[in-house]
């Protein structure tokens, strides 16, 4: 009786042990797929960035893009540093005029690695900013005085104007008048040149059409799994601007018969636009 109670008792603390040991397996096994399943998430994350990119017109009128970078949305001075350098190492030598949005430490860049560049902010990003500090039903009355400024003749007249606009409005929206004073030294240049030259440079409507075309390719493919895969995606939409890479056009004011186009070459990265396409 004592051997075989003994060797019940022996059995009874193998199955004990042999239970714990199943019981610590499956809670390990527990949090190895709680784990896994941790790191899958992470993993299917999506996150959204945004892509800038650059559009360059020579003086002979014709547009090329230049580029396209992927940002994080905090950019500074110190990114757009590379990138204009690298525009430059590319073969850019010298920019006449820049035209921009208010990128945050663009100008100071542009200021670095051309020094002689113009950098024209575009007037309609400044108008449509205004708007954000007003009631909606000040902006047909805002919008009529902030045209007398941008209309100006000269950069005085324009400044008689604007003083005008602060008195008026300084005490209701002071940000208006901070913004526009912020703004000002990237605004004048616009005022140094003839209406026909105005229209050219007075914004960045000729890059958001483009944008719009790109948000459509990406829009109709939705997620990507990769960087790479949503960079290649935009590559292949700015090519299909132009498939046979034969078609030019020069950039004439609106209602000027175009010029004669030439024959050139389109490399990677390059676009032409046939004559009867329009931005």
């Amino acid at each position: 009786m004592h051997t075989t109670s003994g060797r019940s008792s022996l059995q009874s603390a193998s199955s004990g042990a042999a239970s714990a040991s199943r019981a610590r397996a499956t809670r390990e096994s527990r949090a190895s797929r709680r784990g896994e399943s941790t790191a899958a998430r992470r993993r299917s994350s999506c996150s959204s960035a945004p892509v800038y990119s650059v559009i360059g017109v020579t003086v002979d009128g014709m547009r090329d893009i230049l580029g396209l970078w992927v940002g994080d949305g905090g950019e500074g001075a110190k990114y757009w540093h590379q990138v204009l350098s690298e525009l430059r190492n590319r073969g850019v030598n010298d920019v006449c005029i820049l035209v921009c949005d208010g990128l945050r430490g663009l100008v100071e860049s542009v200021n670095d690695v051309w020094p002689l560049a113009i950098v024209q902010t575009c007037v309609l990003h400044l108008v449509r900013n205004t708007f954000r500090y007003a009631s909606k039903q000040y902006w047909y009355e805002l919008a009529r005085d902030l045209r007398t400024v941008y209309t100006a003749a000269t950069e005085q007249t324009a400044r008689e104007r604007f003083d005008e606009f602060a008195g008026k409005w300084g005490e209701r929206y002071p940000a208006i008048i901070r913004l526009w004073e912020t703004a000002w030294a990237e605004f004048v240049p616009l005022l140094a040149y003839s209406p026909e030259i105005r229209k050219v440079i007075y914004s960045t409507n000729a890059i958001e059409s483009v944008h719009a075309r790109l948000r459509r390719s990406v829009r109709a493919r939705g997620h990507f799994p990769t960087e790479q895969a949503a960079i290649k995606c935009l590559y292949l939409a700015v090519r299909s601007f132009d498939p046979t890479g034969r078609g030019q056009q020069r950039w004439t004011p609106a209602g000027s018969p175009p010029s004669t186009p030439s024959r050139s070459s389109s490399g990677p990265g390059h676009f032409r636009l046939p004559q009867s396409a329009r931005w």
